[in-house]
């Protein structure tokens, strides 16, 4: 049976569209506290060497062991191994299922979107709560930002909070109505062989 071309499909193109664009971003940037240290591209070490500069964003900070207690930003390390072991293979698995217009992918999609903006929503709550930088947080050595960096963290998370919320809620609903129509047919059979 042929499927609906996937550019007759806006919402699923988006999706393929950011599946596609996060795998490099996951394999190059995300990805550099999981791989052996001596396997990173010195090019990629400075950009993220860059991003943190510019952005004293705490959780990759806590995430490389440079802000924080042992232990106190270990979440962050669990959420890149979710995100390597679980995340990256939904990437390739979807675009796939997306290309062929496959239903069978909506639970995976259902459960990247779920994992995702359940992250990232605690590294948003994070950086909101980390303090303003002042010369009380210079001097007494507290990880800060100012509202400038906060600015640009949002700017960089918050897209990964609200592309996955809204995959969560529209493959939600496609499951629903998956499962309406199969209790629907199985209700339809069951009458008839009675």
């Amino acid at each position: 049976m042929a499927h609906t071309p996937l550019y007759k499909r806006p919402v699923d193109l988006i999706y393929f569209t950011w599946f596609l664009v996060n795998i490099p971003i996951t394999l190059c940037i995300d990805m550099q506290h999981v791989y052996p240290k001596h396997l990173v591209p010195e090019q990629l070490k400075n950009v993220m060497v860059d991003y943190m500069e510019r952005s004293s964003d705490p959780v990759t900070l806590g995430a490389f062991g440079l802000i924080g207690n042992p232990g106190q930003y270990t979440w962050c390390i669990v959420a890149l191994y979710l995100e390597f072991f679980l995340q990256l293979p939904i990437f390739f698995i979807g675009l796939w299922g997306l290309w062929k217009a496959s239903a069978r992918i909506n639970i995976l999609i259902l459960i990247y979107g779920v994992s995702t903006a359940t992250i990232v929503l605690a590294c948003v709550a994070t950086i909101l709560a980390v303090p303003t930088t002042s010369d009380l947080t210079i001097n007494a050595g507290i990880a800060s930002v100012t509202d400038e960096q906060r600015a640009l963290l949002l700017k960089c998370y918050l897209p990964y909070l609200i592309v996955p919320t809204v995959m969560t809620l529209d493959m939600g609903w496609r499951m629903l109505k998956l499962v309406d129509a199969g209790l629907k047919a199985t209700k339809k059979r069951d009458l008839k062989s009675r």
